[in-house]
């Protein structure tokens, strides 16, 4: 069966579900309150689901927390608070907090030799990786290995049917000195959960699960599509919670702290959102990506998966969607409409302080809104592969 053709068998079931997302669940960690509690105008937010509505948006689901309060959440499509989902490449984002907590513990350095732990870790690949032994932990999470891989159009093996990811890693060739140009391409996040696994001595999803995604209380997490070595990528497969992806961005807001507790080293956050080989790059973390007059950190998936932090405002924004890929990496149409809705609606409530009154109207306008998404199946704007279904 098609993939679009499964989706539309499956999206009643699902939607019959859906009008749980909008009644209030305990969430561990996870404060919640009304927009206007915090001084946000709530109207802008219903006239931003509105706009979803009308545009026919497949939006799973767009969170907003305020000084660590969530105050807006709403769901469509079918999914749920409970609803786990593709991150694409936010699994990066999501790595390279792993790796800042394992630099903390010692087991390894940004100037560690990638090529070297690898080659010790997998002998069988010694010849292929005497060529990269320049190649060090820094320039993996940065884009800037200088390695290059020869993508296929579409179903590329290395996301799909490769065996063994690695070993297509370990035999690209170098074509820049490593650190002196940034070039987005998945070869590093493949190379980058190899050297966490080694160096944590089991796999990288096992180590995140104890160290980061068991202390902020995540459920659901999941690390999917693993290659038949049982190697996962750092560059996608990661499923989350729109919550917990909220909470991964309060940790990076908070520099690291998870209610009181310092989760990962905030040396690290602040180099990992530190611009490094590319002015908009830091480590797997944007760099006013989203909101360009502002500090701005986010995480940025394919087809539309987003976590915006915006220090200064202390607000985080998520998004969880099938939008359009056209335009390439940074001006894809589903980066756009998010950084309308982000410019054009969130930041606009999150200003008009002087008109965030509560009353009965504005809640029941923001309930009746919220209701109406959970019921609405808008249009992928790209094809839906299973994987890009929400999950209980």
């Amino acid at each position: 069966m098609k993939a679009a053709t499964w989706f539309r068998c499956i999206a009643p079931a699902l939607l019959s579900g859906a009008v749980h997302a909008a009644q209030p669940l305990h969430e561990a960690g996870l404060a919640q309150a009304s927009p206007e509690d915090v001084g946000v105008d709530s109207r802008e937010l219903v006239r931003l689901s509105q706009w979803i509505r009308e545009q026919k948006l497949d939006v799973y689901s767009l969170l907003v927390v305020k000084d660590g309060k969530l105050i807006f959440e709403r769901y469509g499509a079918g999914a749920s608070r409970d609803s786990n989902y593709e991150l694409y490449s936010v699994t990066k984002s999501v790595t390279s907090l792993v790796a800042g907590i394992m630099i903390g513990e010692n087991k390894l350095g940004l100037d560690d030799s990638v090529a070297t732990r690898l080659a010790a870790w997998r002998p069988d690949l010694q010849a292929d990786f005497a060529d990269k032994h320049g190649v060090e932990l820094k320039h993996v999470l940065s884009m800037s290995s200088g390695l290059h891989y020869d993508f296929k159009p579409k179903d590329d093996p290395i996301y799909y049917t490769a065996p063994d990811r690695l070993r297509l890693a370990a035999e690209t060739s170098p074509k820049a000195a490593p650190g002196t140009q940034f070039e987005y391409t998945d070869i590093n996040p493949i190379l980058a959960a190899a050297a966490l696994s080694a160096a944590a001595r089991e796999p990288v999803e096992r180590y995140a699960q104890a160290k980061l995604f068991g202390p902020l209380g995540m459920r659901h997490a999941m690390w999917e599509r693993a290659d038949r070595t049982g190697l996962v990528s750092a560059g996608w497969g990661l499923r989350l919670r729109a919550v917990d992806m909220a909470k991964i961005g309060m940790l990076v807001l908070d520099h690291g702290r998870w209610q009181g507790r310092q989760v990962v080293p905030s040396q690290w956050i602040a180099h990992m959102t530190t611009p490094s080989a590319a002015p908009y790059f830091g480590y797997y973390w944007w760099i006013n990506n989203v909101v360009p007059n502002e500090t701005e950190f986010d995480a940025m998936g394919f087809k539309g998966q987003f976590i915006t932090v915006l220090p200064e405002r202390k607000t985080v924004i998520v998004m969880t969607s099938v939008m359009s890929i056209d335009g390439g990496l940074r001006d894809a149409k589903n980066l756009q409409q998010f950084r309308q809705m982000v410019n054009g609606y969130v930041i606009p409530a999150l200003d008009n302080r002087r008109h965030a009154r509560p009353s009965p109207e504005n809640r029941e306008a923001m309930r009746r809104e919220l209701a109406a998404s959970a019921r609405t199946q808008g249009v992928p704007g790209t094809q839906v592969d299973p994987t890009d279904l929400p999950k209980l």
